[in-house]
């Protein structure tokens, strides 16, 4: 008996989410529909391709064999559907693309209704993640990176630069006092990240080690409203932060001492060379780059 693509595609996302919940919440699906699709594997295949537990589930041998074929299988079917999609002139399909949230709510989103009219026959699919992902696990055709890359097996493609910048509320200035000098921050609150020394880097003259945040987050996003809230002083990227200095909720501190040029100023789209999706990923690139807010 055949097997439907669309099971196929609900198996892999419970094993690369880890459970039926977490695919379930990932695809916008209820969780029963994901139990019932793996269930239905299961009895066309007539082997179990699961061992669940209360908390978690994992592949049985079986299912890893059959994983590994069927995540080849669907990139082919990927690849045929985009010659296809190609001959007749129109790139068609889905594109999953991921970025941080803030670049996600601040510079895709006012973006996807002019990709949607040049690109109709695109699905678009939009997911934030704060961390760095692996573009198999997480299913991902594209994404959209800060910083510079470390693995070579990657396509990336420069979009720009995205100056860093101090910044903090007027209202956080008003009571605190503006810093004159990189010695200075010591005395101020310090808005920074949860576990990364690179995003705690702030590039500025004679700042010669990375800040200790006093209030710190995972989430660029909680950063950028947190120093809106006044909460204290932040080193965030312009395309976070050029709409909120325009309207006056942030201001600029240090701006004269900052150091430009570095590499987490970097934007780049990061893909797998053997990509079976690169139309589409052209398409949104060549729709999404001379547009960037960067």
């Amino acid at each position: 008996m055949k097997t439907r693509s669309d099971d196929l595609e609900l198996l892999l996302a419970v094993v690369d989410s880890g459970g039926f919940s977490a695919a379930a919440d990932r695809l916008g699906l209820p969780v029963a529909r994901v139990s019932r699709a793996i269930q239905r594997l299961e009895e066309r295949l007539d082997v179990p391709l699961l061992n669940r537990t209360t908390r978690s589930v994992a592949l049985t041998a079986e299912g890893r064999c059959f994983v590994e074929e069927i995540r080849a299988g669907l990139e082919q079917l990927n690849a045929a559907e985009e010659t296809l999609a190609l001959t007749r002139g129109e790139p068609r399909g889905r594109l999953r693309v991921d970025a941080a949230s803030p670049f996600v709510l601040h510079q895709l989103v006012p973006l996807v209704a002019e990709f949607r009219h040049h690109y109709p026959a695109i699905e678009l699919e939009l997911t934030a993640s704060d961390d760095i992902i692996n573009l198999l696990e997480q299913r991902a055709d594209v994404a959209i990176r800060i910083g510079t890359l470390s693995d070579s097996s990657l396509h990336a493609r420069l979009l720009g630069r995205s100056r860093l910048h101090l910044v903090a509320s007027p209202e956080y200035l008003a009571s605190a006092g503006e810093p004159v000098s990189a010695e200075q921050l010591a005395q101020h609150q310090r808005i920074g990240f949860l576990g990364s020394g690179t995003l705690n880097h702030w590039p500025v003259q004679s700042l010669d080690s990375d800040i200790t945040p006093t209030l710190a987050s995972s989430s660029g996003e909680v950063v950028r409203q947190l120093c809106i809230a006044g909460h204290g002083i932040a080193c965030l990227s312009n395309f976070m932060v050029c709409e909120d200095l325009k309207a006056g909720r942030l201001k600029r501190v240090l701006e004269g001492q900052m150091l430009h040029g570095g590499g987490r100023e970097l934007v780049q789209a990061v893909y797998y060379r053997n990509t079976a999706m690169s139309g589409r990923i052209q398409a949104f690139l060549d729709v999404i780059a001379p547009r960037l807010t960067l």
